[in-house]
C-alpha cells in the first residue's frame, strides 16, 4: 500500500472525526496524557478539545506550550501520534458548533458555565501508522511472522508536516 501524504492526512482528520477520542497532554511538563474529545477542522489542520478553565491542564498553558495528542483507533487501520502548539481559546462560535450531547454531560451549566474554555490545538506534525488489514490481517501477520522468522507486514509509517 502506497498512499500519498493528502491521502494520509485525509484518513487521518476522517477517524478522528469519526472517533473523536483520544489522549492530550503536554510535551514539557510532568502530568499525565488525559482522555479528551478532539473536534478537526482539516482546511486549517486544527483540534479543539473543551474543559475547565480550572484543570491542570488548562492552568499549565499560560501563553500555549507543545502538545501531542494520540489516537488508537477502534478498528486498528490507523493509530497516530499528532504534534502542535496548544493554547486556551474561549470561542463561542465553536462551543455552539461543537456542543453536543457528550459534551453537555461534563457541564452541567451548560454552554454558559463560566470555567467552561477551549483548547486549540494547531497541528505542526504527525507520525501515523496505517493499514488496510485491520485487526484480522495484524493477527495472521504475527502468527505468520512467528512461524517463518520474518516481521510482521501490518503497513506503513507516514511522517507528516503541516507547516
Amino acid at each position: 500500500m502506497t498512499l500519498s501524504n493528502t491521502e494520509v492526512r485525509d484518513r487521518l482528520w476522517k477517524a478522528v472525526d469519526d472517533e473523536h477520542t483520544g489522549m492530550l497532554g503536554l510535551t514539557h511538563d510532568n502530568h499525565h496524557f488525559q482522555p479528551m474529545t478532539a473536534f478537526v477542522e482539516k482546511d486549517t489542520n486544527t483540534l479543539w478539545f473543551f474543559t475547565r478553565n480550572d484543570t491542570d491542564l488548562a492552568q499549565s498553558l499560560a501563553g500555549g506550550a507543545g502538545a501531542e495528542a494520540a489516537f488508537i483507533f477502534l478498528d486498528r487501520k490507523l493509530q497516530a501520534c499528532i504534534d502542535g502548539r496548544l493554547t486556551l481559546a474561549h470561542d463561542r462560535e465553536r462551543i455552539d458548533r461543537y456542543w453536543n450531547a457528550h459534551v453537555a454531560a461534563w457541564y452541567p451549566e451548560g454552554k454558559d458555565d463560566p470555567a467552561l474554555t477551549l483548547l486549540r490545538l494547531d497541528v505542526t506534525e504527525a507520525a501515523v501508522w496505517i493499514t488496510d488489514g485491520g485487526l484480522l490481517k495484524y493477527a495472521f501477520e504475527v502468527a505468520k511472522a512467528n512461524t517463518t522468522g520474518s516481521t510482521p507486514d501490518v503497513g506503513e509509517r507516514r511522517d507528516l508536516n503541516f507547516h
